[in-house]
């Protein structure tokens, strides 16, 4: 199965946390691509750092809660707490899309219901799958990229080196 995650830092070494996540990922799923690394401004919330998005594509066959499950273990395991929604953090991993699966539940929403907004998880998208369509909308992320606003907080850096 295909899918698409997004993973963002904006605590600490940002890069080595992004490289220490796709490590511990590629432990349990196989990694096949991932963007470069995008500097961008925080999105809903008041003052805090700017982030470090990318944006991988994975292919496995651990389930999607068995994926969510692996995500949050990750996230606690390298030290982000939870509890706190859109705070500043060390990581943060969100499964954009598993597939062309719908799945609408209250521990988790794919495809992300959020990502269509968001230039920081579109652009990078764009950047190693710009033909994918969206499964509910039936727009390819090129044309979503396009369209979202937000466009000129998202800066391209290098890509991420040895992270297996």
């Amino acid at each position: 199965m295909d899918v698409y995650l997004s993973l963002g830092s904006n605590l600490g070494d940002r890069r080595a946390n992004l490289k220490q996540a796709l490590s511990l990922l590629s432990e349990s799923v196989e990694i096949v691509k991932v963007s470069s690394v995008y500097d961008t401004e925080p999105v809903g919330v008041g003052e805090q750092p700017r982030f470090l998005n990318l944006v991988c594509r994975l292919n496995t066959d651990v389930g999607p809660m068995q994926l969510l499950s692996l995500i949050k273990g990750i996230e606690a395991g390298m030290g982000r707490d939870l509890s706190l929604r859109d705070a500043p953090r060390i990581i943060d991993i969100d499964i954009i899309f598993y597939g062309d699966t719908i799945i609408e539940s209250p521990e988790l929403v794919i495809p992300h219901p959020r990502m269509r907004e968001r230039a920081f998880v579109l652009i990078p998208f764009a950047e190693i799958a710009p033909d994918v369509v969206h499964p509910i909308s039936g727009e390819r992320i090129r044309e979503l990229t396009a369209r979202v606003g937000g466009r000129s907080g998202v800066v391209k850096k290098r890509r991420l080196e040895g992270y297996r």
